[in-house]
């Protein structure tokens, strides 16, 4: 696929469409995600007492303190596992959607730079995902945990209906976080940005980093600081990167 894609890589291979055609297209697109996207939100709902249980190990310790309060509650779990975990499942279908959608306007060069950038975006939000879920979940809760006890306020109850919307707001913030070097990465592709653009911004990156650590973190230091420091590192790789890039083109140029 990748070889296919290289040969005459500037080629476009989809002529001239009247407009109709190309709303036809769209409508398809939306109909194809939307199917998907139901598919995704009905398997993650029959399968939501044994995601509940993976949401719930970060908190095993204090298991014992998560209980649920109304009659309505485990129907809102319920919901926000099925709505959540079918957006993630139907992810992958909603990105094809979308280029299958666009494909047909982009060089071949750019089709590859973009199924190429789908994977690093993939492995950069189960990154994330993976860092929130075994380090930073277990170390809120028991942040969390010491406030109350310092404050003397009792928390011998936790309702769950209230926990999990953090859990998975958490997971969903440090996966999409993670994709910004990338993005980054790709305007430098495009030669929006240089390197030496990116290495100028380099103090207000960090302080910036720091800022969405604390927009989308709960409010302790150790959460916001576990966001934040991979945020930088992964700013330098991209600043790396793009420098590697432009090195290339300036090799290739002669």
């Amino acid at each position: 696929m990748a070889i296919k894609l290289l040969e005459n890589p500037d080629e476009r291979n989809d002529p001239p469409r009247p407009l109709l055609e190309h709303l036809i297209a769209l409508r398809d697109m939306l109909l194809f995600a939307a199917v998907w996207w139901a598919t995704g939100v009905v398997v993650a709902g029959c399968f939501a007492p044994q995601i509940l249980d993976f949401l719930k190990e970060p908190a095993r310790k204090y298991e014992d303190m998560l209980q649920v309060v109304g009659m309505t509650a485990p129907f809102d779990v319920w919901l926000s596992i099925a709505i959540w975990g079918g957006t993630l499942i139907s992810f992958p279908f909603l990105v094809f959607a979308v280029l299958r959608f666009v494909f047909p306007a982009l060089t071949k060069r750019e089709k590859f730079t973009i199924l190429s950038g789908l994977g690093a975006s993939t492995a950069l939000f189960v990154a994330g995902s993976v860092l929130a879920y075994r380090e930073t979940l277990p170390l809120v809760v028991a942040v969390f945990r010491q406030i109350g006890d310092w404050m003397h306020i009792d928390q011998s109850m936790i309702t769950i209906d209230t926990y999990i919307p953090v859990v998975l707001k958490l997971i969903a913030a440090f996966g999409l976080v993670f994709q910004i070097p990338l993005i980054l990465f790709v305007l430098g592709l495009f030669g929006f940005v240089t390197s030496k653009g990116l290495r100028d911004r380099r103090r207000i990156a960090i302080i910036i980093s720091f800022v969405l650590s604390m927009v989308l973190t709960p409010p302790d230091p150790m959460s916001q600081i576990i966001m934040a420091v991979p945020l930088c590192l992964l700013y330098e790789i991209a600043i790396w990167a793009v420098w590697l890039k432009e090195r290339a083109t300036r090799e290739r140029r002669g």
